[in-house]
């Protein structure tokens, strides 16, 4: 997965180090462009919008650190708006992380010298000037005679990097005055800014005004979008035979959709991801099989009889079962060794479904990504989907889908075959010869193909003629209606009919398949599909949560003492359970004198107590001090709160128990 973030980030990494390799070259030098830019004191500055997926820049910019340490400069800071409320905050955080990042001394003592000397020297630009020149003279990027100590990676002069991470939350007084102290001394220090722009590149110039802004030499640098990462994502590590894990249709849908509607967080669908590979392999047994198709077959060799139990538990299994011979049914349910074989043939199987099924499916969605609203979806995600949960064929979007299909243009239709020849002959699929075969004869038969000028028919001088002369009603209706009967029975051109069939060709190709993986045998085995465990732990739902334990203590402490029938409430239970449901039972506003005398009754009853004899200005204080630290934690949890129109009254401010 890191792998495919860094290829996915490469193209943009490498922009940023040529910009930043440019201006430290002018820098060091001294060419007449830096120099202009010395005297105008303006500061390189890249804005870097990289999307509303806040959670995934993070590790973007650790990346972005890390290539530009090992290529550029050892000099990167990363800054956070939380960690710099003040100009003076920021210079701190800024010279901290810099002498963190310089490591040039050998013997101890020296060190203890560079230590003390960090403690004591004022955090200013003034002094950042001088321990940049002290730096990189005793480092030797100044003097070539002296030995490096740094890598021969980067330059003499290196530039200091200034990440903001997130630009949107830094308050404008620290931005102004941070780039009005820096464009002073430019002409001294190498500096570069980097700014983290979750929006619009337009906030740099709401957050300062002209008279700062004209002091950055801005360019801008933009990041692959969060949807085409995601996109990226799902093609390399879900759509390929690389990978034996897969996920079912529920569980996918259950992972878009979080990502679609909560955090367009990238990095949050990857975990989601690694929970379901940790959920698949500790509840399912049979997870063992879910590996490259050769280690499978070792290992069904080596399974137990409990093992061998399980898979014929399996629905899909019994399924194939039942189809079978009752000769072969017996031996399936009562032979081990042959059980095993089959298991193997049915693996392959499983195995030579995938191998078929992906190169159709990106034929498929070729086909009807380009379509007038897109009735398959415009992402190869959403026909994934659709494909897994049931025949495709069979639904009314493919219906639509097809009918588009048979009115294509020339063009796009060749354009398309020449795609989905590229696509099987790069598939690992070995049914596919003949289908590549086809597919280049079609393509030969639309180049050879020439405009029928016959096939239109025209209509006769003779039927106009008739037309044009005095006729009655009845005669006038009959002509006219002869005339739409010609044109209803007019033959189809022979591109028309090529076109008709390429798509019943594309047809057989999705019913032969695209066959939902729900009707593999063994499915189980390599797809997990239990969405509603990933739904609790990712879909969080703490009021659900909280309704539970406080009505039903019983379902996380696991005492029994707390079981209780519905709807009564056990004198048993914690105090805030017992104040919970008593608060249940009231309006919308709760007189805390008779709450806390039902309280008192349901305490008081398992402790054996004579509420009726004693008076209720004499209430026990223990009883008393409980009600109040139950009433307490209700409204710490958001269930009660103070009222303004009675002071003996609380506001109730949940409905419907949950």
């Amino acid at each position: 997965m890191e792998k495919i973030q860094d290829e996915l980030n490469k193209q943009l990494f490498d922009n940023l180090i040529n910009f930043l390799r440019q201006s430290h070259s002018e820098f060091q030098t001294e060419s007449t462009e830096w120099m202009c830019r010395m005297k105008s004191s303006e500061i390189p500055t890249a804005a870097l919008v990289l999307g509303v997926n806040v959670t995934d820049h993070d590790l973007t910019f650790k990346s972005l650190s890390e290539v530009l340490q090992d290529s550029i400069t050892p000099y990167v800071v990363s800054l956070q708006a939380k960690e710099c409320p003040g100009i003076k905050h920021l210079l701190q955080k800024l010279m901290g992380q810099l002498m963190n990042c310089y490591v040039d001394v050998d013997d101890s003592e020296e060190e203890e010298c560079v230590n003390i000397s960090q403690k004591k020297m004022r955090c200013s630009m003034a002094s950042l000037s001088q321990w940049y020149k002290d730096v990189t003279k005793k480092s030797g990027f100044e003097t070539s005679s002296k030995k490096r100590t740094s890598s021969s990676r980067h330059w003499q002069s290196p530039p200091i990097v200034v990440i903001f991470k997130d630009m949107e939350s830094f308050t404008t007084k620290v931005l102004q005055d941070f780039i009005v102290i820096s464009s002073q001394h430019i002409h001294e220090i190498p500096l570069v800014l980097i700014f983290g722009i979750a929006t619009s590149p337009m906030i740099i110039h709401r957050l300062l005004p002209h008279s700062v802004s004209s002091l950055l030499c801005i360019e801008l640098f933009q990041s692959l979008s969060c949807k085409e990462h995601m996109a990226t994502v799902i093609d390399k590590l879900l759509l390929t035979t690389q990978f034996p894990f897969k996920l079912s249709e529920k569980v996918l849908q259950v992972l878009i959709n979080i990502f679609l509607y909560h955090d367009f967080s990238v990095q949050n669908f990857i975990k989601g991801f690694q929970l379901s590979v940790v959920e698949h392999f500790y509840s399912q047994p049979l997870s063992v099989l879910c590996c490259q198709l050769q280690e499978a077959k070792k290992r069904i060799n080596s399974l137990s009889h409990n093992q061998c139990e399980n898979i014929r538990s399996l629905p899909s299994f019994r399924r194939y079962v039942e189809s079978q011979v009752s000769e072969k049914q017996i031996a399936l349910l009562t032979e081990d060794n042959f059980l095993k074989e089959v298991t193997q043939t049915l693996l392959e199987d499983l195995n030579s479904y995938h191998e078929n099924y992906f190169p159709v499916l990106r034929c498929l969605h070729v086909f009807t990504s380009s379509l007038p609203k897109y009735p398959l979806g415009k992402q190869i995600r959403e026909l994934h989907c659709a494909c897994l949960g049931k025949r495709v064929w069979e639904t009314e979007e493919y219906g639509s889908a097809v009918q588009l299909m048979r009115m294509l243009a020339k063009a796009e239709l060749v354009a398309i075959l020449q795609k989905c020849v590229e696509i099987f002959t790069s598939s690992s699929g070995k049914q596919f010869s003949n289908t590549i075969e086809k597919m280049e004869e079609f393509l030969t038969r639309f180049q050879n193909l020439e405009a029928e000028t016959n096939d239109i028919q025209d209509v006769s001088v003779s039927s106009q003629n008739e037309l044009q002369k005095k006729t009655d009603l009845y005669h006038l209706q009959k002509t006219l209606l002869e005339l739409k009967e010609s044109k209803r029975s007019k033959k189809l051109t022979k591109f028309e009919m090529l076109r008709f069939e390429v798509v019943d060709f594309i047809e057989s190709l999705v019913r032969s398949y695209l066959t939902p993986a729900e009707m593999q045998t063994l499915n189980e085995v390599v797809y997990f599909n239990t969405a509603n465990t990933l739904r609790e732990h990712l879909n969080a739902a703490p009021r659900i949560a909280l309704h539970t334990a406080l009505n039903n203590p019983y379902c996380y402490l696991k005492n029994q003492t707390l079981k209780s029938d519905v709807g009564c409430i056990s004198n048993t239970a914690p105090d805030i359970c017992i104040a919970y449901k008593l608060h249940l039972e009231c309006g919308r506003l709760i007189n805390l004198v008779d709450w806390l005398e039902a309280f008192s009754t349901v305490v008081t009853a398992v402790e054996g107590k004579d509420l009726d004899s004693t008076a209720t200005d004499q209430m026990d204080e223990i009883i008393h001090a409980r009600f109040i630290r139950a009433v307490s934690e209700l409204e710490l949890l958001g269930f009660i709160k103070p009222s303004k129109q009675k002071t003996d009254h609380v506001a109730r401010l949940t409905w419907g128990g949950c």
